[in-house]
């Protein structure tokens, strides 16, 4: 009995032992898994797999105002470099109008040089038919500063490739000169040179950064502009003091102030004849020539005479180059209006086109007349093109109000047609002048 008990007990004891180990084991796996588990997911299993909206929203935020500020930067650094660029572009389109304009002239040069050459060379033998050409451009004349050293010195700082925009002007023309010289700037157009015939007019140019050269006109001809005002005692003055530019080796773009500048001019020349004229014609046949038919019914089989005719060059707007017969022109036209009563404008065509015939000599000069589509007159710009639709974006190369009274509201008008786009600027005008 006694060692019964003694067996039960130690039965007990072992039990409870062994349940005490088995949870020791437990916790010790557990305690096992456990730090497993954390080396495995340091953050906790939740944490992988669930979303943090905090952390995501502020990484968003942080990303979108770093690319805000990327993107503000990129846009700044765009515009700049898009200026630069146009500033460059600008750049070189100028540099490539000017080259094209000087490889122009360079081809001119070297035409005439060539001209010339087998004109005043040795003598040759004409070639086959077709392929003869006679010299047209005149040799330039030798410059001669001691004309007048001062307008020489005024000359060298204007002048571009030797040649220049130049008009009169006195105080009676004051208020079209402002125009005209604006629109001289405006169009970009840097070589120019006022003349001024009286001293309230230097004044005006230089208080308007305007280049000008005072020349104490011939007595004769101030004394009748004072008495007068006539603005044909200016035009007749321009033929003489043109002749100095000339002797100075300087080529003319003389020029009235009712001419609005819509472009260079200069870069629509020929320069290939001694002078180059605007026309007052206002049709293919007017301002280049047509065979007019005259008709006398008295000579019976032989009634009709043909004529060849063309309108007068203006002499209010014309290129004239420094040579022999376009000083001798300037000379004839000078002389005669000296001694006659005439239209400087009449005179200027009659020694130009006259031929030779008993008693007289004629001019041997080369002429040419311009596109009367660019350098255009007011009788065509009236009548024709602000009629026209198909003229509503030409724009000319200048306009001259030659053919109007009312010149200064009409040059105003013009501006607002052309350059601000004010397409009923002109329809308040008729097409001629009201007397």
């Amino acid at each position: 009995m006694m060692s019964g008990r003694r067996e039960g007990s130690l039965f007990r004891v072992t039990g409870s032992a062994f349940r005490g180990s088995r949870l020791a084991i437990a916790v010790g796996a557990g305690i096992f898994f456990g730090l497993i588990w954390a080396y495995l997911y340091p953050h906790g299993f939740l944490r992988s797999s669930a979303p943090n909206y905090v952390s995501n929203a502020i990484s968003h935020v942080s990303s979108q105002v770093h690319l805000s500020c990327e993107s503000a930067e990129q846009v700044n650094q765009l515009k700049t470099e898009l200026l630069t660029l146009s500033a460059t572009n600008a750049k070189l389109r100028k540099q490539v109008r000017e080259l094209s304009l000087k490889f122009q002239q360079a081809e001119q040069v070297k035409d005439n040089a060539q001209k010339q050459f087998l004109t005043l060379g040795v003598q040759v033998k004409a070639g086959s038919m077709g392929t003869v050409k006679s010299l047209r451009t005149n040799p330039m004349v030798l410059p001669d500063e001691s004309v007048n050293p001062k307008l020489a010195k005024i000359l060298q700082k204007i002048a571009i490739n030797q040649e220049l925009v130049v008009a009169l002007a006195n105080s009676n023309v004051k208020e079209m000169l402002q125009v005209w010289f604006e629109g001289i700037k405006r169009a970009g157009i840097t070589n120019y040179l006022v003349v001024a015939l009286d001293d309230p007019i230097v004044e005006f140019c230089k208080s308007n950064d305007v280049p000008v050269y005072r020349k104490d006109p011939n007595q004769r001809i101030l004394s009748n502009l004072r008495k007068t005002g006539d603005n044909h005692a200016v035009s007749a003055l321009k033929f003489e003091i043109l002749r100095e530019f000339l002797q100075l080796g300087y080529s003319v773009l003389l020029s009235d102030v009712d001419i609005v500048y819509l472009q260079n001019p200069f870069d629509f020349l020929y320069r290939d004849c001694d002078v180059e004229s605007m026309t007052d014609g206002h049709t293919n046949m007017t301002a280049y020539g047509y065979n007019d038919v005259s008709d006398d019914p008295s000579m019976g089989w032989a009634r009709y005479a043909h004529t060849m005719r063309i309108w007068v060059y203006n002499s209010g707007f014309f290129y004239i180059r420094p040579t022999i017969p376009s000083i001798e022109l300037l000379d004839r036209v000078a002389d005669r209006l000296s001694k006659e009563k005439a239209w400087d404008q009449a005179v200027f065509n009659e020694e130009l086109f006259f031929p030779s015939h008993p008693g007289y000599e004629g001019l041997h000069a080369s002429r040419r007349t311009m596109d009367y589509y660019q350098f255009l007159n007011s009788k065509v710009l009236f009548t024709r093109f602000r009629k026209d639709p198909n003229m509503d974006n030409f724009k000319p190369v200048v306009v001259h109000i030659n053919y109007h009274p009312d010149k200064l509201p009409r040059m105003k008008a013009v501006i607002d047609y052309y350059v601000h786009g004010k397409k009923e600027a002109l329809d308040p005008f008729p097409d001629g002048s009201v007397w």
